[in-house]
């Protein structure tokens, strides 16, 4: 079923890209007919050149094309003075090109001066008219971009990424249970471990998702839904660590059913609406009564007895990087999400 969703999601995302470049582009040729421009159907290669950026990303690129245009139309001069040639005059204008833009981090500039290059290389004319044309196309291209990449469906991917986080929620309160579990009975359920790898990769793709998100808003903090799945992604790996640990205790020791109960507790506050000082202090109450166990007179209940030291200081972890993200919510953020 989620598989299902996530193929669902992506396709919608492609559709909707398709059906922006497809309008853009037509609407951008179309105004460039109307003002008599040619290299018309240029403006429409610059749109969608322009639209495969984010949102924050086309206003970035818009910006870096005007600037890199004249540079790419001083080049162009440059190389026409010096070289009649037409195919060693572009190959020398796209060398510089792509010196300055390599040189300067401009790397998305490239193949939109590369068009104007070639239009003016090829008419051999710098007169104004000849310039104003290219910089109209150029012009066109980026503003039906910009205008188109003002619409995204940010409402429901906001509503998805919610549901991934109670997804997630969910599968890391099925992952402390399973843990509990075995603690409790000394045996580990063999897909648990695959179920844990699983939701790390789901959660690679749900914060590549809320980048996305970040990149295509103009909101003030968008940047909470990144921060959350960092800290899921982090507890992950400490649930990781954790299957790998307990697989390899022989036999469990008394102490173990203690920390069971304790995960059992833990699992039911594996939420985003909580502050897990209570959680913290419970577990330092944990530590103080297994300091008062009876010491170990084995070896191999010394390594049993060390390996649940290692549990507990890993569910440490897990409630630190719970601790770390509440404590970097300002307070309209708290205000947004927790209220």
């Amino acid at each position: 079923m989620g598989e299902r969703m996530g193929k669902w999601k992506e396709l919608k995302k492609i559709l909707l890209l398709a059906f922006k470049i497809a309008v853009g582009s037509s609407t951008a040729i179309c105004i460039a007919q109307e003002l008599q421009l040619e290299y018309a159907i240029s403006a429409g290669t610059i749109t969608l050149l322009t639209l495969l950026a984010t949102k924050w990303g086309t206003v970035k690129l818009s910006a870096f094309r005007l600037v890199t245009f004249m540079i790419a139309v001083a080049t162009v001069w440059a190389v026409c003075v010096h070289i009649d040639s037409l195919w060693l005059g572009y190959g020398m204008f796209i060398f510089i090109t792509v010196f300055i833009a390599e040189t300067m981090g401009w790397r998305t500039t490239i193949s939109v001066n590369s068009v104007v290059g070639a239009h003016l290389l090829t008419s051999h004319s710098f007169t104004r008219a000849s310039i104003r044309n290219e910089l109209l196309l150029v012009v066109i291209g980026i503003s039906i971009a910009f205008l188109l990449n003002l619409f995204h469906d940010n409402a429901n991917r906001e509503k998805d990424m919610i549901a991934d986080m109670r997804r997630t929620e969910k599968k890391l309160q099925a992952a402390m249970r399973g843990l509990a579990a075995c603690l409790s009975n000394g045996q580990l359920r063999q897909d648990g471990l695959d179920e844990i790898c699983g939701l790390k990769e789901e959660i690679h793709v749900f914060l590549k998702e809320a980048y996305e998100f970040q990149e295509n808003t103009f909101q003030s903090h968008p940047g909470y839904y990144i921060d959350y799945f960092e800290m899921r992604q982090g507890q992950c790996d400490i649930l990781h660590s954790l299957y790998l640990e307990v697989e390899k205790i022989r036999s469990m020791p008394k102490q173990a059913g203690m920390i069971a109960d304790y995960m059992l507790y833990l699992a039911d506050f594996v939420v985003e609406i909580n502050e897990p000082s209570r959680q913290l202090e419970r577990l330092r109450a944990l530590f103080q009564s297994m300091e008062k166990e009876e010491l170990p007179k084995t070896r191999a209940e010394f390594e049993a007895r060390a390996m649940l030291y290692h549990v507990l200081m890993d569910l440490e972890k897990f409630l630190d990087f719970k601790s770390q993200f509440v404590k970097g919510l300002d307070v309209s953020q708290l205000e947004k999400y927790w209220n």
